[in-house]
């Protein structure tokens, strides 16, 4: 038994689900990566913004930057999030005013999971599931635009094409 009630009286459907980036796609931002991301339209005032933030830091606490794990840098996964929080705030079909979150959970075997939390203004089952997958759809088919893979096992054709080699 499901008790629907509670979704149906409430403001839209929740949308949890989440995703597996590669960990060994994931890597300090250069100024080429910088500029690139920069032009990104939910991106044009969060690159600038946050690199002026970490430079400050780095100054103010006289960093060594030309050691790359000193001090606070961009990653890719960083801004990456970044773009998908951006991106779902300006969704038409998510309620603006509750949770909308996107976030890094532990990761495990198969890589590193993003979360995406948020609340669709639709409740009928068809639309609330084209408008999850159409996120989806986008998010999947952005991800190496970061430098990003994301983590899949692998598969009888990846196994084809390394016997072909």
């Amino acid at each position: 038994f499901m008790n629907w009630k509670g979704m149906e009286e409430g403001a839209g459907r929740r949308i949890k689900r989440s995703f597996h980036i590669d960990m060994n796609s994931i890597r300090f931002c250069d100024e080429e990566m910088l500029e690139r991301f920069g032009k990104i339209h939910f991106l044009e005032d969060y690159v600038p913004k946050k690199q002026k933030e970490l430079q400050d830091y780095n100054t103010k606490n006289k960093i060594d930057e030309s050691v790359l794990v000193n001090g606070r840098r961009q990653t890719n996964i960083g801004i990456f999030r970044a773009y998908i929080q951006a991106y779902l705030g300006h969704h038409p079909y998510l309620h603006k005013n509750m949770t909308l979150l996107v976030r890094q959970l532990e990761p495990c075997e198969k890589g590193l999971p993003i979360e995406i939390y948020a609340i669709s203004t639709k409740k009928s089952l068809i639309e609330y599931e084209a408008i999850q997958g159409d996120i989806f759809d986008h998010i999947l088919a952005i991800i190496p635009q970061f430098g990003l893979n994301v983590f899949q096992n692998p598969t009888g054709a990846d196994f084809k094409s390394l016997s072909k080699n």
